[in-house]
């Protein structure tokens, strides 16, 4: 398993805080995979929380090659 710092839109890291939001497209040239924990960091203001991805969705119609549907769970990781 591995852990990943991503940065994240205020607005974006607001809903997720609020557990309105539990999945991200992304790029993956980091190879996610499902236990992997990742700290979503807001550059603006500092604040950051701790998920663990507990699904990854990759090679899908409407879905670009090189990137992942990542879903995951809020207060878990380092």
């Amino acid at each position: 398993m591995k852990h990943h710092d991503l940065k994240i839109d205020q607005r974006w890291f607001n809903r997720i805080i609020m557990r309105e939001k539990t999945a991200e497209i992304r790029l993956n040239d980091r190879d996610f995979q499902t236990g992997d924990t990742m700290r979503l960091k807001v550059e603006e203001s500092g604040e950051s929380a701790f998920c663990t991805i507990t699904h990854v969705l990759t090679d899908v119609d409407g879905l670009y090659s090189d990137y992942a549907m990542i879903s995951f769970r809020l207060g878990a990781g380092r």
